[in-house]
């Protein structure tokens, strides 16, 4: 098939990339060349920045594709450009939403496609719906070949997945827990989370690409493996052979002080909540999809390789010195309700 992406070399949209250039699909990339190098050499690539909607249409002229999949939209403005570039030149857009639009506070901690999208506390989450809103009115007024894919917790090889970390990423989080020093985990650690191997997702996805049942649906996939938090540091400890130091604060007490991280979004809004998600309609279109990499095969994976890789050992001073200060602070807080 002819494909086209938008991005195509990011956390979850690598692994698709490569999986098709490994199948032999036609795939062009539109991208703005930050990590191009990664690529197979059988990928083309259209270097455009998508935001530059008129070089896009100039680069794009007389180009039909199969499928268009957008990996970097984030708010309708930019979901409504990409209607006016592809319209009439696609036979399925694929849009990467989100999961964590479902609606907070749960009502119950199965999620199916059916849990209504409603997410007070992240902007990013309301902003994700509002993008699926707009496709599906286009899929309805104007028969655009929407399919809306809703990702959860997607990681690759460069970063360990977390819940509390900074600006960096995860390796500040990796060298505490390297050289003994305490990790702040968010609320007791025993919440249950879906870490997903975009290996994984990439089979799903892939799946999906020109299946007309697909049109005009919506589908989260994530792996059915559910584990808590402790485990999920609890891995990342064993894989660096150290030992775990968690101390726990709550997700209410980190997003009061690390309004900077935007922790009432990402924890409170997502990962401080206990989720477990039911694939079953990603699965009647894509019988052979089945999540293998499990949490720890794919932590320990993901650990040796940003160990190995110096470029993706970020230090982040800011964030380390603000787990230091949180930590200090609630240490005073105990002594004084002890005292």
């Amino acid at each position: 098939m002819k494909i086209l992406f938008i991005g195509g070399t990011g956390t979850i949209s690598m692994a698709i990339t490569r999986k098709l250039a490994e199948r032999g699909d036609e795939l062009y990339l539109l991208n703005r060349g930050n990590r191009n190098n990664d690529l197979p050499g059988n990928v083309h690539i259209i270097g455009c920045d998508i935001n530059d909607e008129k070089a896009a249409a100039e680069k794009l002229s007389g180009m039909e594709f199969d499928c268009v999949g957008e990996f970097i939209g984030f708010v309708p403005a930019q979901l409504e450009r990409d209607f006016r570039l592809f319209a009439g030149k696609t036979k399925q857009f694929i849009y990467i939403s989100s999961a964590s639009a479902y609606r907070k506070p749960m009502q119950g901690y199965v999620i199916t496609e059916e849990t209504p999208l409603e997410n007070p506390y992240w902007e990013y989450s309301r902003n994700k719906k509002a993008c699926e809103e707009y496709l599906f009115e286009r899929y309805r007024n104007d028969g655009f070949p929407v399919t809306i894919v809703r990702p959860s917790h997607t990681y690759d090889e460069r970063s360990v997945p977390l819940g509390v970390h900074g600006r960096n990423g995860s390796w500040q989080v990796v060298k505490r827990i390297k050289e003994g020093r305490p990790v702040i985990i968010h609320g007791d650690g025993t919440s249950l989370w879906t870490i997903t191997h975009n290996s994984d997702f990439a089979k799903a996805y892939i799946g999906l690409i020109g299946d007309p049942a697909a049109i005009g649906e919506a589908f989260h996939i994530t792996t059915d493996e559910s584990v808590s938090w402790n485990e999920i540091y609890g891995y990342i400890a064993d894989a660096l052979g150290a030992e775990l130091k968690p101390y726990y604060v709550s997700s209410e007490t980190l997003a009061a002080l690390g309004k900077q991280y935007d922790f009432t979004g990402s924890l409170i809004g997502d990962k401080a909540c206990s989720v477990v998600f039911d694939n079953s309609k990603v699965k009647k279109l894509v019988p052979s999809f089945k999540a293998e990499v499990t949490a720890r095969e794919g932590i320990r994976r993901t650990v040796e390789y940003v160990i190995s890789h110096p470029e993706c050992q970020q230090d982040d001073a800011e964030f380390d010195k603000w787990c230091d200060d949180v930590i200090a602070a609630s240490e005073k807080m105990k002594e004084a309700f002890n005292g």
